[in-house]
Formats: structure tokens, sequence, C-alpha cells
């Protein structure tokens, strides 16, 4: 399945993701690829939009290479065959300086943290696509410690051994399509997948209450 871009992916989703529309949810967008998507899923649902930011442990050798991921209020995760391996050092470094980028993008997209309960909600995890799984598997961790009634994941394409592993993790994964024959990146399922910085999310996020979650009339 290929996607002309996020919007599209966003709207597809948000289709797929009609029935849950009139429970009490929130949108939870992974910055910064997942914001295009949890933009029309929320205003689709008529939800309120948040954002969970999470980022990829590199590598030291190869950043590019994930090792693990980390998030706002969680504790990281890793792949275990990598973390015993690691420099103690450089690991308490590059979380430190993953931490600052944290809490330097939350201020840069909506200010303070908006850590609201979601005791009784639905929560909703979007993202552009899973690759490794490690930001996904971070973000479910950082919102089971505030005990949502349930968590949903939604992406437009998934590794089918990534869908199976997320299926024990949460209630239900929403996914365009699961492929067993993953082509090895999130970008080759998109006819445009441009890198969005921080000044196009911020645009993205003006039409939306973030705070208050729903579309600004």
């Amino acid at each position: 399945m290929l996607f002309t871009d996020r919007k599209e992916a966003g709207i597809l989703l948000a289709e797929a993701l009609e029935k849950y529309r009139g429970e009490d949810i929130v949108v939870f967008a992974l910055p910064r690829g997942g914001v295009p998507l949890g933009v029309e899923i929320a205003k689709k649902l008529a939800a309120p939009l948040d954002l969970l930011i999470t980022k990829k442990i590199g590598h030291p050798f190869n950043p590019e290479y994930a090792i693990g991921a980390i998030t706002e209020d969680a504790d990281p995760i890793f792949n275990p065959g990598e973390h015993g391996v690691l420099d103690q050092k450089w690991l308490d470094w590059e979380l430190k300086r993953l931490r600052q980028e944290i809490k330097r993008r939350r201020e840069t997209y909506v200010g303070a943290a908006n850590i609201q309960s979601l005791e009784g909600k639905t929560a909703i995890i979007v993202d552009d696509g899973i690759a490794t799984g490690f930001t996904m598997f971070a973000s479910i961790a950082a919102l089971k410690k505030r005990h949502p009634k349930r968590i949903i994941v939604a992406v437009p394409v998934t590794p089918e051994d990534t869908a199976k592993r997320m299926d024990q993790m949460v209630d239900a994964v929403v996914a365009l399509e699961r492929t067993d024959d993953y082509l090895g990146a999130v970008g080759a399922y998109y006819v445009r997948f441009d890198q969005l910085d921080d000044a196009e999310v911020v645009s993205l996020l003006q039409g939306m209450n973030v705070k208050e979650g729903k579309a600004d009339e």
C-alpha cells in the first residue's frame, strides 16, 4: 500500500478509527512524523490532541540503528542484546541529551508539559509508521503509567512481527497494512515523505487547541 503523503495516511486511518467516535478519547501523536496524522484523526473523532514525545536511542557507532527509546515521563527501554554492552558513561550522557531535546520539543510545540488524567479514557497513539517499534513500545509504556481505560495503536504500516508484539501490549492495533514483507523503511510506503521541522509541526498544531484538544472553528 502506497500513501501519497502523511495527510492522506491520516485521513485513511481516521476512517478506520471511525467506530471509536463518541468515546472519551485522547489522541497522542508522536512528533514529528505522527503529527499530520494525529491532526486528521483528532478532527475526525472530535477528540483532544496531545503529543507524546519520544526519541530513539541510536547506537554510539551507528546512530541510525535503534538500540532503544526514551519518552517524556517513563524509563527508557532497550534492546536486551545491546544494553549490556554499552559504555555506561556514554549512555548516561546520551540519555541526558535526549531528555533535554524532548523537553525542548515540548516547550517549542505546546509549552509546558500537559499531563492530564487518562483514567476512564481511550488513548490512541498515532505515528506515520513503524520500523523497529522501539519508539512505539516506549510510548505504550509511558501511557500505561497514566492508567487509561484502554490503549489503541494507530499506524498506516507496520511489520507483522512488530504488530504481533503490540497485540500483546495494547487493546487494539489499527494498521492499514501489516506486512511480512516489510520494505525496510517507513518512507518506502509514501510518495512524499519529507522530513518535518519544528516550524512545520507548530504550524500544524496552530489549528488545534492541544491543551483543550479540539479543532479551532
